[in-house]
């Protein structure tokens, strides 16, 4: 029954690579992919698919072990992937509006919070980095993170090309492309004197001159071409147990712990939100709010 809106996803996935952030398109993807499976044993259409389907799509995740806000980008999926075949969205029904309040109301709307590493924690994963190569590059994507207040999608997208070094060999990199600057202008990281040594330590021993500025390494000690986001999150916990953090803490930290510790220390030395937001690249006060929360009451 849904064999064309098998192949209408993937040709949409198609039309839209290269103009939306790869994990958008990843997630689209995937959930789209999990609501035709749905659809399919309702036989019912998945594209385009009625109100009353995504209704009941809405009820089967609310009883399972899913979070609000993974709910919610479920079904942000399915309306993308309508609207941008100029069909009609079904997630706009009154009904599905509805049910996504009652989904709320039983579920609540709060986020798991990224443990945040504020520059105390983040002085005790540097010292345990060693000067082996891996040791090197942890301590430049660490320093990195925290200075740049970088997100971990922007990190695995900085390039050695976008370095620059001025004549008294201080090093900035441009930023291509945030979550916040999704037409691709750019913003220069100016980093701190510790930050630019471990880069320069960095790409001088592992001998990188193009491509991805961080990289996997192999037991070998052979690096790789780049890093996905899921292994900074693996590196920041390996370096967080290395540090003898509390199992509770290493639990929650995330690729993007370095961002949010960065921001509850800009509050705490009374830095104004404007500031943060703009060190952050942050579009939305209440999503800064959220991050620097716990800052205030330590």
């Amino acid at each position: 029954m849904n064999i064309n809106a098998k192949q209408l996803l993937n040709e949409t996935i198609d039309k839209i690579e290269g103009a939306y952030a790869p994990s958008t398109i990843r997630a689209y993807r995937a959930n789209f992919k999990r609501f035709i499976a749905f659809s399919e044993n309702l036989k019912a259409t998945a594209l385009p698919a009625e109100s009353d389907t995504v209704t009941q799509y809405i009820k089967q995740l609310s009883g399972g072990q899913l979070k609000s806000a993974s709910i919610r980008i479920a079904i942000a999926s399915i309306s993308a992937i309508h609207r941008l075949n100029q069909l009609i969205d079904p997630t706009t029904h009154p009904e599905v509006k509805i049910e996504l309040r009652r989904m709320h109301r039983n579920l609540g709307r709060a986020s798991k919070q990224a443990q945040g590493i504020n520059l105390e924690t983040l002085k005790q994963m540097i010292g345990n980095t060693d000067t082996t190569l891996i040791g090197l590059r942890d301590r430049a994507l660490l320093l990195t993170a925290y200075d740049g207040m970088c997100r971990r999608s922007e990190l695995v997208e900085l390039r050695v090309e976008d370095i620059s070094r001025g004549i008294d060999d201080q090093v900035k990199i441009k930023l291509r492309r945030s979550k916040t600057d999704q037409d691709g202008l750019g913003r220069w990281l100016h980093l701190k004197a510790e930050t630019q040594g471990a880069i320069i330590d960095w790409l001088n021993r592992s001998g990188i001159e193009t491509g991805k500025l961080f990289r996997g390494i192999s037991k070998g000690n052979q690096v790789s071409d780049g890093l996905s986001a899921a292994q900074i999150n693996r590196i920041f916990k390996k370096l967080a147990r290395r540090s003898k953090l509390a199992p509770e803490i290493v639990q929650h930290i995330s690729g993007h712990s370095m961002r949010v510790g960065a921001a509850q220390d800009m509050l705490i030395v009374g830095e104004n939100l404007a500031k943060i937001m703009q060190r952050g690249r942050w579009s939305k006060t209440d999503t800064v709010m959220r991050y620097v929360e716990n800052a205030i009451f330590t």
